[in-house]
């Protein structure tokens, strides 16, 4: 083999990586557009908690209200079904706040942090103003009896 096959064997290659990469690329904007294009669709980051440490960090995703429950759905996967869905009998909402430290680094600029709480486990949602005062109204507008301060 020469080198001219080789350098068009290393081409071929690298141009097959690229298109590849292009292509995942391509299938996260068209998953997130689909997405989007549903009602009641907003950024959403999450933060877990386990055991009152915190975990992995922020992730980046999507909400959407869904009847009775709060889908989230990240926002680099290609699954079709939300990560996590949260009821909103089970949510309570524990306080809000402006991110600090090293999560203002971490986050959008201009989000509020709303700490809540899911059977018995922390979690918090980074999600822009707006979206907080949609978030507090589809929870308020729950049925009479739902406990939603703690």
């Amino acid at each position: 083999m020469g080198e001219v096959e080789q350098l068009e064997t290393v081409i071929v290659i690298l141009l097959g990586i690229v298109a590849v990469g292009l292509l995942v690329l391509f299938l996260l904007a068209a998953r997130r557009s689909l997405l989007r294009r549903r009602v009641g669709t907003f950024d959403c980051s999450l933060r877990l908690t386990a055991g009152g440490r915190y975990g992995r960090g922020w992730l980046f995703g999507l909400s959407r209200y869904s009847g009775d429950g709060l889908a989230w759905y990240r926002v680099f996967s290609f699954s079709p079904r939300p990560r996590y869905v949260y009821s909103r009998r089970e949510l309570t909402v524990r306080g809000q706040r402006k991110p600090v430290g090293p999560e203002a680094m971490a986050l959008l600029p201009g989000v509020v942090v709303v700490e809540c709480g899911v059977a018995g486990q922390r979690i918090e949602f980074g999600m822009s103003p707006s979206a907080v005062t949609g978030f507090l109204a589809w929870l308020e507008s729950a049925p009479p009896g739902h406990h939603l301060v703690a």
